[in-house]
């Protein structure tokens, strides 16, 4: 490759500083933070990353847990992002893999801050928490956080498989709330309107139009209040659903769909029904081609093997930050081809063993390699550009 000299370089601090990601990693896996409460792990990244020179401002666009961290090149050029994932999942700790994929990119970040003085341009880390909850990124995003980067990157760990053209699904969060009157559900039930009636209705509704829709959509929701007595005719009842689809018009449809069986579960149940969006909103990923093609040419050449593509699956805040700038979100197998479903105790094992040191080394050196070629390809970057503004 062009510049071998620096990529030596590049290389050999990837794998000196390898022992203090490890411990970010392990320590996270150890002691999970969960959305927006992730003090300590962004103490920990700060720290890292300030004593590699970086300039780290934190917190950063009004989240409490979030940081943008700076390494200038030798003069102006083009802006490039590292994004970090820390937080974990209530329950079952880190068995989405932030813990295992934020070391990645805070050591491709160790990696290229040792060669920051001979390149022309910015690397910045992007801290960003809450990824299973509100969206850190989302809120990032509105808030400028992605303006002007050239190109924006992670990856994300997987069971099994790893794959570069990621999809997402855009997902919209509803908070759906029936209210009726209180009563006696034994001495005078006649006298209340059962809330819990109108939430059963709506699941009922669901349900049914469920097998009309598109493969690709995903429509789900559990009860969060159904009542405080079973001798008391609930007056009050709660539910929150995720609408899913691989695009947002799809997606409106789904919604104003789904709001008419919350309508008509109130109408036949005498209930009264509100909503509200209760996280923020996530969209698709917006492909980039070039970025694509030059991610699996690295995965080509690090010797992993990739699936040519996937449905789109689950949702991620990274498809915010892919309208505002060029940004990928690659797949990475840290499992050794073992089939481990995310969000599972077993992918929470596997998040937490010493056997994944290997795939941080092995992540952070995609990363790296990435952000360099767009540091030092001017043809490039122009085609990540163009791709960009075309799509």
């Amino acid at each position: 490759m062009p510049n071998e000299k620096l990529w030596k370089k590049i290389e050999a601090e990837i794998e000196r500083q390898a022992p203090a990601a490890f411990e970010i990693c392990d320590w996270e896996g150890e002691h999970p933070e969960t959305g927006g409460e992730e003090r300590e792990a962004s103490q920990l990244h700060d720290r890292f990353l300030s004593e590699l020179g970086f300039g780290v401002a934190r917190p950063a666009w009004g989240l409490e847990t979030a940081y943008r961290a700076v390494a200038n090149g030798s003069c102006a050029g083009r802006r490039a992002a590292l994004m970090v994932e820390y937080d974990a999942l209530p329950e079952l700790g880190h068995a989405c893999g932030h813990n295992v994929h934020g070391a990645m990119s805070l050591l491709a970040a160790a990696g290229l801050a040792a060669v920051m003085s001979e390149l022309s341009g910015t690397l910045e880390v992007l801290g960003a928490p809450a990824e299973e909850t509100f969206g850190g990124k989302v809120v990032m995003a509105e808030r400028g956080a992605f303006d002007g980067l050239d190109f924006a990157v992670m990856i994300h760990s997987a069971g099994g498989y790893s794959c570069v053209p990621y999809r997402a699904l855009a997902c919209r969060a509803y908070e759906v709330t029936f209210e009726g009157k209180a009563a006696h559900a034994a001495g005078a039930p006649w006298q209340g309107t059962n809330a819990l009636n109108g939430l059963r209705v709506l699941f009922d509704s669901l349900d049914m139009w469920r097998q009309h829709l598109r493969p690709e959509a995903r429509v789900m929701g559990v009860i969060t209040s159904g009542g405080s007595y079973a001798n008391i005719v609930p007056e009050k009842a709660v539910a929150q659903f995720h609408f899913r689809a691989p695009d947002q018009a799809m997606e409106e449809d789904l919604i104003a769909k789904a709001l008419d069986c919350a309508r008509g579960a109130a109408l036949c149940t005498g209930t009264k029904v509100s909503w509200r969006l209760f996280e923020e909103p996530f969209d698709s990923m917006k492909p980039n081609p070039a970025a694509e093609a030059m991610v699996q040419e690295i995965f080509d050449e690090m010797g992993v093997p990739t699936l040519a593509s996937l449905p789109a699956q689950g949702s991620t805040d990274v498809g915010n930050a892919s309208w505002k700038c060029p940004a990928l979100q690659p797949l990475l197998d840290i499992s050794d081809g073992a089939e481990i479903a995310c969000h599972t105790r077993e992918f929470a094992r596997a998040c937490t063993s010493p056997a994944v040191h290997a795939k941080i080394v092995l992540g952070a050196k995609i990363l790296a390699r990435s952000l360099f070629r767009v540091f030092t390809d001017d043809e490039l970057a122009a085609r990540i550009k163009a791709d960009f503004e075309r799509a």
